[in-house]
């Protein structure tokens, strides 16, 4: 069993490297200062979602799964759409949970989104609580992007930009989840979310780049943009 399990393993390694971009592996491992440069094969996203899809499809991906940690970037973002795409909620919530402290870069945290939270609100605002608590950079900023990509519309309460805002980090990869989440924020939510730049409830890094952000957004009117410009914080570091 063990031996086919790790057969599993190799043929979807042998299979990543059979979808291998040299161009696009130099270009993607710019992006992601965290990781490795040796440890980035080059596999396009699309191609790895594709791939995902087919896994998940034919079952045969638990090996791959309980095969922690990876030897390559591509392999957790591999890992990452896989997770994202199982079905039952426990099952993906018990995969994600195990994989989450194996995470180490920014790409593989931000797009890797099961679509079964989208039916467990409740369930999963426990667990955000939960991964808000953790030591790991990369559980906090996942934590951070399940509360904007799903309790900024009809779940959204005021408690929740209260405990992003609660959030004290070094980290730059934290800081700027938090930034972007106000942005996002300010742009669904304005009233309720204004406040806390008004009182400048962030620290002056993150408050003036969740400006500079929301300023960016389409979604933000003119005036809006010049009201945010004028809070912005001077000689901030």
């Amino acid at each position: 069993m063990k031996k086919q399990s790790q057969q599993e393993i190799e043929k979807i390694r042998e299979k990543l490297f059979s979808m291998q971009d040299t161009k696009y592996r130099d270009f993607q491992a710019k992006l992601i200062p965290t990781v490795a440069t040796d440890s980035v094969i080059g596999v396009r996203t699309p191609a790895l979602r594709t791939y995902a899809k087919e896994l998940l499809k034919e079952g045969k991906y638990e090996a791959f799964l309980q095969d922690l940690p990876h030897r390559y970037f591509d392999e957790n973002q591999l890992h990452a759409f896989l997770v994202s795409g199982i079905r039952d909620y426990e099952k993906c919530m018990e995969e994600l949970c195990r994989f989450l402290p194996y995470v180490d870069n920014w790409a593989t945290c931000d797009q890797m989104s099961p679509k079964v939270f989208q039916k467990h609100k409740a369930a999963l605002l426990g667990q955000i609580k939960h991964w808000f608590k953790s030591d790991e950079t990369y559980t906090v900023r996942f934590a951070i992007g399940m509360l904007m990509e799903h309790f900024l519309d009809d779940d959204f309460a005021p408690e929740y930009p209260k405990m992003v805002a609660s959030v004290r980090s070094e980290e730059y990869y934290i800081n700027m989840m938090i930034a972007w989440y106000f942005a996002t924020a300010l742009a669904k939510q304005y009233e309720a979310v204004l406040p806390y730049i008004e009182e400048k409830k962030l620290d002056p890094w993150t408050h003036n780049k969740a400006i500079q952000k929301s300023v960016e957004s389409y979604r933000i009117t003119a005036e809006q943009k010049v009201y945010l410009k004028s809070l912005k914080v001077k000689n901030a570091k």
